[in-house]
Parts: C-alpha cells; sequence; structure tokens
C-alpha cells in the first residue's frame, strides 16, 4: 500500500473555498430561518443553536470525509446533520432538565420537612 500524497496548493486552496462557500451558505441559510421563526427568541437561544448547527456539522463533516466519496452527499449528510442539532439539543436539554427535576422531587420526598415550632399563647 503506498503513502497517500501530499494535496498540492491549489487543491488545498479549492477545498478552503468550497469550505468558505458552504460554511457562507449554511450561515445565510440558519439566519434566514432564525429571522422567520414567529416564536419569540432571545440572543443566548439564537447563539445556541447556532453554535449548535456549526458543532455538529464540523464534526459530521469531518467522521463522513472518509466514509461518503461523493461530495454533494458529503455535504447533504453535513448540511442535514446541521439543520437537525439545534432540535436535537433542545430535545436534549428539556430530557436533562426534566430527569434531574424528578431526580430533586425524588430527593426531597424522602427529607423530613423542617417545621416551625408551635407558637404558645400567651394568657
Amino acid at each position: 500500500m503506498s503513502p497517500t500524497p501530499n494535496p498540492s496548493p491549489e487543491d488545498m486552496s479549492q477545498v478552503a473555498k468550497d469550505g468558505v462557500i458552504a460554511g457562507s451558505l449554511g450561515s445565510a441559510a440558519m439566519v434566514a430561518r432564525l429571522l422567520l421563526s414567529t416564536e419569540p427568541v432571545t440572543f443566548g437561544w439564537v447563539v445556541r443553536r447556532i453554535f449548535a448547527a456549526a458543532i455538529t456539522a464540523a464534526f459530521v463533516g469531518w467522521a463522513v470525509s472518509e466514509h461518503i466519496q461523493s461530495v454533494p452527499l458529503r455535504f447533504a449528510a453535513t448540511g442535514a446533520a446541521g439543520y437537525a442539532a439545534p432540535e436535537v439539543l433542545d430535545y436534549l436539554l428539556k430530557y436533562i432538565k426534566a430527569k434531574g427535576e424528578a431526580k430533586v422531587a425524588e430527593a426531597r420526598k424522602g427529607l423530613p420537612r423542617a417545621t416551625k415550632p408551635k407558637a404558645k399563647r400567651r394568657k
């Protein structure tokens, strides 16, 4: 088995150009998606969703680069994962919060309640 040849500078510049174009299109799509949303949003909510999509798309892009040889199919898989990532993150956060609240309620149920001592009546 022969070693993989080093990529030429032209190949690297083309890959960088494609990455910038794909990232720009993805960012524009996410901004359009957030602007068209009918629910009220906060700045933190927007940042969380954008970072969830970007991080997921980056990891999926790296993961499928060796397994999917077709570039359009690779971009489609990366885009689909980035598109679904904010909803998956929201679901996971709600799930974790519900489980945590259930554990806290379970722990509180076992603790005796602190009661105030009865006040004595004045005569």
